[in-house]
């Protein structure tokens, strides 16, 4: 069995077109029917704001693949200097059963979801020589991780992308990472920055909602983090997206508060998986303001961790374990 972890898969690399392409092949074989995914169990102890969820999936072609994420997540540990999510993930031989890779650390969760980002964003985003403006709210791994992607994937789409964290102690107007399109936002200038933004991308740990803004009218919102948003900056949404309505409708997230309160049905929201999978022109002429908002499906992660074993045993990159 491969141990990796998040050195090795820095040494392999973000190719975001690529990682895109196992997302919507992924995505492909879930529409097919061609994949098993039970929701997935939360581990809750203590603290209610803690979880360690368990994701098991199978990815049926092109992917082949079965295996199980086990990622924790503990906001609190952003105070204490520490990452807030730990994970790792177990990839097994589809015919056998037997483990063959085993990835551990924080950047698998991070990559798999902004690889479904990038996914949505190269269908809904048109080339039509327009240039664009971002917004990503929180500056954490996976928000970071966003920027990033954003400016390599859509350098020629998106021209600014403004970062705002209120953890942040950096000055407003600072680009980050070296490239002088990821600017910091500060406090006073984001909600600005929001209502002019053609993407919004809410990557918090956030239990508080405090977005009340009516999006640009066009905007596409890509709603990572999940308790983001007040129900009356979600009117004007002309168009919902979910991974798996049955996943994201619980657990207190925006999604489920609109459930509750009458204002949108299992029906009204469109799937990812299917979604991605269709004819680009056709989706974007999808009303908008147009909201994602993903939970996390396994069978991405077990597509995404697949890939970089595939990549790293090309590579010689990884420790061999003995089972």
């Amino acid at each position: 069995m491969r141990y990796l972890n998040d050195r090795d898969l820095n040494a392999v690399g973000m190719p975001w077109g690529e990682l895109a392409d196992v997302i919507e092949a992924a995505a492909g074989s879930y529409a097919a029917g061609e994949c098993a995914q039970p929701l997935k169990p939360y581990l809750q102890y203590g603290d209610p704001a803690n979880r360690i969820i368990a994701m098991p999936a199978y990815v049926g072609r092109p992917v082949r693949a079965a295996g199980l994420k086990w990622i924790a997540s503990f906001p609190a540990n952003v105070a204490s200097g520490l990452p807030r999510a730990h994970g790792v993930t177990v990839v097994n031989d589809p015919d056998t059963g037997i483990p063959q890779l085993l990835i551990a650390g924080g950047m698998p969760n991070a990559v798999r979801t902004t690889a479904v980002s990038a996914a949505l964003l190269r269908k809904l985003l048109p080339s039509d020589g327009r240039k664009r403006q971002a917004l990503v709210i929180g500056a954490g791994p996976i928000g970071s991780m966003h920027a990033r992607m954003l400016a390599e994937l859509f350098g020629d789409t998106i021209a600014r992308i403004g970062v705002y964290d209120k953890r942040a102690t950096l000055g407003e107007g600072t680009p980050l990472g070296g490239d002088e399109r990821i600017v910091r936002c500060g406090e006073a200038e984001w909600r600005e920055a929001y209502t002019g933004a053609d993407v919004v991308v809410t990557c918090t740990v956030a239990t508080d909602r405090y977005i009340e803004l009516t999006p640009k009218r066009d905007a596409l919102l890509l709603h990572v983090s999940l308790r983001d948003y007040l129900p009356g900056a979600l009117a004007a949404v002309a168009t919902f997206v979910v991974d798996d309505w049955n996943e994201v409708c619980r657990a207190d997230t925006d999604i489920e508060r609109l459930h509750l309160g009458g204002l949108l049905e299992r029906g009204q929201a469109l799937a990812f998986p299917a979604l991605v999978s269709s004819d680009a022109a056709r989706l974007q002429r999808l009303p908008r303001p147009l909201l994602f908002a993903p939970m996390g499906l396994a069978i991405f992660d077990v597509a995404i961790a697949a890939w970089y074993g595939k990549q790293a045993e090309q590579r010689g990159l990884g420790v061999l374990l003995e089972l």
